[in-house]
């Protein structure tokens, strides 16, 4: 007979940080109370349509255990970056392992999350986790704050351009283990900075992470994120996103989609200021059985904003993904220019991409435009390629490389565009 009774994160009540101000700890609780008494998304769910919620399986996973000695080891091993960046961080289930801050400017805050409970816990309380979850995943948000404890909180003062990238590494190990990583990045007026979040695999079955990254731009500065999610196979992840863009300010984000079994993103942009601009990028490579699953919102709350998506996907053998998009424009946010598109390319004839763009327009004199498409490779460019004597296989993957490229060289830096580039061939090879 099989039980009813919780097992797994539905059941593990999360482990308190031995040092912890008291609001933390009171909304860590509230969370967990929050967590058990939400149902899981259902079917009829409009912000989980044509996806699951039982494929992030809770009650398979438990939080992830401290690692060895020889974890950490190996993770260290295994974690190529960047030449040149201004800090470095690696985690191992949530642990620190390494930290590398020598390279920034002075002033500048770049801390462990733990760390930032204890030194910086006025600017926690002003920021962590104040958007609300307009997606769907209320239930994944209150798990995560119950059990988070590692992640990375910069805070960039006014004025201060920081170089070089700031790098995390979230490495998960061990049979089914949980990680519940935050990034919180902060720029006063007029600052710059990059960063840089992977998330990888390194032993054993499954894995699961649950993430979440908050992006705050002050007035006239500059934000660019990149996270890579590279997790096993068979592993799950869900990452959300909130971005809140100040006057004038510029925020660049960019999901890259490699790895996990099912995955879901979901990115949250609110232009507050005047002026400001968000640039919504992701790129995915799903292969086998993989799904994609990406939700996105383009909220504009202030006049002369400018939002900008693009979204690519290349889709292998049965993979599927889903995409849903919505460009909100309030009233009073006049002049607004909005563009949302999102681009599939299936390389086999069980692939399966679904787009589901929207607009909601609340004001006058905008320009808002989305579309969506899904077809094959054209058959006039394999051609091409092969008559060239290209084999198919490459052929496919040098096609696949060209439609991803508008996207990648949208991010920008160029060490970064390098290393992320190098990541999608390695799974191109897996692919083809």
């Amino acid at each position: 007979m099989l039980s009813d009774t919780p097992t797994g994160l539905l059941a593990i009540a999360p482990t308190a940080l031995t040092v912890a101000p008291n609001w933390f700890t009171t909304r860590s609780k509230a969370a967990w109370t929050e967590f058990q008494s939400l149902p899981l998304p259902g079917l009829k769910d409009e912000n989980w349509r044509y996806s699951n919620a039982k494929k992030i399986e809770l009650a398979d996973h438990a939080p992830a255990k401290a690692p060895t000695a020889d974890q950490s080891k190996a993770a260290l091993a295994a974690t190529e970056g960047l030449k040149e960046r201004a800090a470095r961080f690696v985690f191992v289930n949530d642990t620190l392992v390494e930290s590398d801050t020598s390279g920034l400017p002075a002033g500048v805050v770049c801390v462990s999350f733990e760390e930032a409970l204890k030194s910086h816990e006025a600017a926690l309380q002003q920021h962590f986790m104040k958007g609300e979850q307009a997606l769907g995943s209320n239930k994944f948000a209150a798990l995560h704050l119950a059990h988070v404890k590692a992640g990375t909180v910069i805070i960039v003062p006014k004025n201060v351009v920081i170089e070089k990238p700031v790098e995390i590494f979230h490495w998960v190990v061990g049979d089914h283990a949980a990680i519940f990583p935050h990034t919180l990045i902060v720029t006063g007026d007029h600052a710059e900075v990059s960063v840089v979040d992977h998330y990888r695999s390194l032993e054993g079955e499954g894995g699961l992470s649950i993430a979440i990254a908050d992006l705050v731009g002050g007035s006239g500065s500059k934000i660019t994120y990149a996270a890579c999610q590279e997790l096993a196979d068979d592993a799950q992840a869900l990452h959300l996103s909130s971005i809140t863009a100040g006057r004038d300010a510029s925020v660049k984000s960019f999901q890259v989609q490699l790895g996990a079994a099912f995955s879901r993103s979901e990115s949250v942009s609110d232009l507050v200021g005047q002026g400001a601009r968000s640039d919504m990028l992701s790129v995915s490579l799903p292969i086998g059985d993989q799904i994609v699953d990406q939700r996105t919102l383009q909220r504009h709350k202030a006049p002369h904003a400018t939002s900008d998506l693009l979204y690519k996907n290349a889709l292998y053998g049965k993979s599927r993904s889903i995409f849903s998009g919505l460009i909100i424009v309030d009233e009073g946010a006049h002049y607004t220019d909005a563009y949302q598109t999102c681009r599939n390319l299936l390389n086999s004839n069980e692939a399966e991409a679904t787009s589901l763009p929207g607009l909601e327009i609340n004001a006058d004199q905008v320009k808002c435009s989305h579309g969506a498409t899904s077809g094959p490779i054209p058959d006039e460019e394999l051609f091409y390629l092969k008559a060239r004597g290209i084999p198919d296989g490459e052929s496919r993957k040098l096609i696949i490389e060209g439609f991803l490229s508008d996207v990648i060289e949208r991010f920008g830096n160029s060490e970064v565009l390098d290393t992320l580039v190098a990541r999608i061939d390695e799974k191109l090879e897996r692919a083809v």
